[in-house]
């Protein structure tokens, strides 16, 4: 068994060489079930699980008087209860003193509340965890805080210091917004390395396996005030993939910015996240407000070995959001830089239409320019990180904001403007915060639908923000537009993107 093999090679904090080791076998392992056809998971859970609804779960609350490690480093583990959409328990192993131990389900380790409480005199002996979390005094040395969860399919989420969370993150993508439907192989089993009473960073190993893939994942989680994630992993395709998503980002925009406010709410904005942000191979940065679309919207951005690509949620004010519960002013941005050179590919951003906030509908991975066939192997390294604002190495002016709106002239129904859309992209910071208004600020403004831009110009506004404005004419097709603050021909910001949908043109009834 992998257990047997892999419980006589670690030691609590494995030293670099025993990491590869370890991974060397479990990669061997994923490579010899990618060989096999696929297996559904066969484990059932006891009958009084089996449909339980949210509230129940909710009530099932792991005892933090039982917390793993709590006593013997500044990490602890806490784990998942099976049931409600957890319906296939993942096998768990804490690697301690050369020593892989089975965590086995002890009904004990968890407060039953509620409706909730009926389960206490069911037999539970075969229900199994869902997933896990760690803990670590993040915030202050009092308390140890949640930073990292691991639950559902290869989803984790991660938070640093001062954030809740937010956005998710997944080992693997497959066949994202295709129409034959995406697949979501699965996280089967981890290894915990019980860390050490000083370390920063705690190490897991998973084992990764779906229809038409498995892989061997190595995970060093180190939080703080920027919890990061180095991200190794060997895939083995069992099928051909057509669209392999790899540091795949999933998130939510229901309204705000471009889209405006939502409909019979008092928030203004309600977002996960604000924008793409992407800094590219050829070092340019490219920043993609995102949106909440009519119909399944899918960009592409063709690159060659990117530096990085994230999903970003700028702006840290509360009264940007207004709301209490959810404090969208504290949802992490997140960004991820590979650690070796992926070629040619592209960023893939996805936005899926959604009537609230509740579903998860803007996804971000990047996609190689290879195909993964079956019989194929590939290697991932990379690191994702929580931000609070952008990377230290992006100091160009930012757009931090971008509106749109009617261009007709108020109380003329008839002008010639009536069809037309205002835009505005405002700046700020970089070099702007040394500008006066009369130093000649231009914008390059780049589209192929050029007949279709019209008043495009750059003002000076209070407090050292510059704007930009255009106006879109009617159209029938979607307006591609890229557009940056230049100053004496250097570019002195971000490169702000957007793809306009055609105006909806109403058309004649059949004359049948």
């Amino acid at each position: 068994m992998l257990l047997a093999l892999l419980s006589t090679q670690a030691l609590a904090s494995p030293t670099p060489a025993e990491q590869q080791q370890w991974f060397q076998t479990l990669a061997a392992h994923a490579q010899a079930l990618a060989d096999q056809p696929y297996e559904q998971p066969t484990g059932t859970l006891p009958d009084a699980l089996k449909d339980i609804n949210y509230d129940t779960y909710r009530q099932i609350r792991f005892d933090p008087e039982q917390a793993y490690w709590q006593d013997d480093s500044r990490f602890s583990l806490q784990l998942f209860h099976s049931g409600f959409l957890f319906q296939h328990p993942v096998a768990l192993h804490v690697v301690e003193g050369g020593n892989a131990i089975p965590l086995t389900f002890k009904p004990s380790d968890f407060i039953y509340e509620g409706a909730a409480q009926a389960l206490e005199d069911q037999d539970l002996s075969a229900a199994g965890h869902a997933g896990f979390r760690l803990h670590y005094p993040l915030n202050t040395q009092a308390h140890a805080d949640e930073f990292a969860v691991f639950l559902g399919a290869s989803y984790f989420r991660l938070v640093g210091r001062d954030q809740a969370y937010g956005l998710s993150t997944r080992g693997i993508a497959i066949d994202t917004a295709l129409p034959k439907g995406e697949e979501f192989p699965a996280f089967r089993e981890f290894w915990l390395f019980k860390p050490a009473p000083e370390d920063p960073s705690v190490h897991i190993m998973a084992l990764l396996d779906g229809p038409s893939l498995a892989g061997a994942y190595h995970f060093e989680l180190t939080p703080g005030q920027s919890t990061q994630m180095r991200v190794k992993a060997t895939l083995f395709a069992r099928e051909d993939i057509e669209k392999l998503g790899i540091a795949p980002l999933t998130s939510m925009f229901t309204h705000g910015d471009i889209s405006g406010p939502g409909r019979d709410d008092f928030r203004p904005n309600v977002h996960d996240s604000q924008g793409l942000l992407m800094h590219t191979g050829a070092r340019e940065w490219i920043w993609r407000p995102l949106n909440n679309p009519d119909s399944l919207q899918v960009s592409a951005f063709v690159d060659d070995t990117p530096e990085g690509f994230g999903l970003m949620q700028r702006e840290r004010a509360f009264n940007h959001y207004l709301d209490l519960e959810a404090q969208y002013h504290r949802r992490p941005s997140q960004w991820v830089e590979p650690l070796e050179d992926w070629g040619a590919g592209h960023v893939e951003l996805v936005e899926i239409p959604t009537p609230d906030e509740t579903h998860d509908n803007i996804v971000a991975y990047w996609v190689s320019e290879s195909p993964f066939l079956a019989g194929q192997s590939r290697q991932l390294d990379y690191r994702t990180r929580t931000l609070q604002d952008t990377p230290h190495a992006h100091v160009l002016a930012k757009a931090v904001r971008s509106r749109q709106g009617g261009a007709g002239v108020p109380g003329e129904a008839d002008s010639a403007s009536a069809g037309q859309r205002q835009w505005i992209v405002d700046f700020d910071g970089g070099e702007l915060a040394t500008l006066n208004a009369d130093h000649p600020v231009e914008m390059r403004l780049q589209t192929r639908q050029e007949e279709a831009i019209t008043l495009a110009q750059v003002k000076a506004l209070p407090d050292q923000q510059w704007r930009a404005t255009f106006r879109v004419a009617e159209t029938r097709q979607p307006v591609d537009i890229r557009l940056a603050l230049t100053l004496e021909d250097r570019t002195i910001s971000e490169t702000w993107n957007q793809i306009i949908p055609p105006a909806k043109v109403d058309r004649a009834p059949d004359a049948n």
